[in-house]
């Protein structure tokens, strides 16, 4: 429990914080898992939009903080592999 003003105030804001944290991780996990299935259904060749798309997703996130941009290089990494293997099938 709160004791002061400040600290209150502190606790408002690490609410906020966390919901809009907790949003945008939902919305980058979202993302990713459509982007990994069209990538997993595509039979040949995978749309460069399909790619991008999971890009600008992982880089919304890094940018706002809510994945580390390690993290984020890694994902797409990942998107990219799977990408290049779903083609060369």
């Amino acid at each position: 429990m709160a004791n002061t003003r400040s600290a209150e105030k502190q606790r408002r804001q690490a609410e906020k914080r966390n919901e809009r944290n907790r949003a945008a991780k939902s919305r980058l996990r979202s993302s990713l898992k459509k982007t990994r299935g069209t990538i997993a259904s595509a039979e040949g060749k995978v749309e460069p939009s399909t790619i991008s798309e999971g890009y600008s997703a992982v880089d919304k996130a890094a940018k706002s903080g809510v994945i580390k941009k390690n993290t984020a290089s890694r994902y797409k990494a990942r998107l990219a592999a799977a990408a290049k293997r779903a083609t060369a099938k």
